[in-house]
C-alpha cells in the first residue's frame, strides 16, 4: 500500500474508532508530558519516558487488530499491553537512549558557528530513526514471534524496500504530531499518535494479513 492510501484508509479507521483510541493516546501523552516536566526539576526523571514504551505498543497493537480485522475494542489495548509491555519496555529504553544522545549531540554542535551543519544532519538522522521506530514497533507487535533483533531487521528491509513512500509518510506523520504540538498540545495528547499507528499498520501490514 502506498503512503497516500495509508494516510487516507487511516482518517476513515480513526473516525469509526476515535473514543477506543483516545484513552490510549491520552495515557501516552500524560507520561510523555510528566516526564518532561519531572526532567525539568530532577534530570534523572527523565527515565520516567520509558514507561511510554509499553503505552505505545498497546496502541500498536490496537492499531494493527484494527487494521487486521476492521473491529477494535478498548480490551484490546488492555491485551496488547499484557502482552507486549517488556518489548514496549526494550524499545522505551532504546527510544530515550538515543534521544538524550541527540540532544546532547545538538547542544555540543550549536556551541560552535561551524557546527550547525552537524546539527541540522543529527536532527535529520533523528528524523529517520523515529520514523523507522514507528515501523519497528509496528512489525514488533504484528509478528510476535519474532525476536527484537529480528523484527528490526524485518522493518529496516521494509523501509529499504519503499525508500521514498517511506519517507513520505514519515514525513507526512512528523508534520502531523507537530500540527498537533502547535494546536495547543491537546490534539498531539489525544489523537495525533494513534492516528500515526493506525497509518504505520496500514502501510506495513501486508494485504494478506487483512482479514476480510
Amino acid at each position: 500500500m502506498n503512503a497516500g492510501a495509508a494516510l487516507r484508509l487511516a482518517c476513515g479507521d480513526l473516525y469509526r474508532n476515535s473514543w477506543r483510541l483516545i484513552p490510549v493516546n491520552a495515557a501516552i501523552g500524560v507520561v510523555l508530558v510528566f516526564s518532561a516536566l519531572a526532567a525539568v526539576a530532577v534530570h534523572a526523571l527523565l527515565v520516567l519516558a520509558v514507561l511510554a514504551g509499553p503505552l505505545v505498543v498497546a496502541l500498536a497493537h490496537s492499531s494493527v487488530t484494527l487494521v487486521r480485522t476492521g473491529n477494535l475494542a478498548l480490551a484490546d489495548a488492555w491485551e496488547g499491553l499484557r502482552l507486549y509491555w517488556r518489548r514496549g519496555l526494550a524499545l522505551g529504553a532504546a527510544g530515550l537512549a538515543l534521544g538524550v544522545l541527540a540532544a546532547l549531540a545538538v547542544h555540543f554542535y550549536t556551541r560552535f558557528s561551524v557546527g550547525w551543519p552537524l546539527a541540522f544532519l543529527t536532527l535529520y538522522l533523528v528524523v529517520l530513526l523515529g520514523i523507522y521506530a514507528a515501523v519497528l514497533t509496528t512489525v514488533a507487535v504484528a509478528e510476535p514471534g519474532l525476536p527484537l533483533s529480528a523484527a528490526g531487521r524485518s522493518a529496516a528491509a521494509l523501509a529499504a524496500q519503499r525508500p521514498g513512500a517511506t519517507l513520505v509518510i514519515g514525513l507526512a506523520l512528523l508534520f502531523v504530531n507537530l500540527a498537533g504540538v502547535a494546536a495547543a498540545v491537546m490534539p498531539f495528547l489525544t489523537i495525533t499518535v494513534a492516528y500515526s499507528f493506525v497509518a504505520v499498520a496500514h502501510f506495513v501490514l501486508p494485504a494478506e494479513a487483512r482479514e476480510v
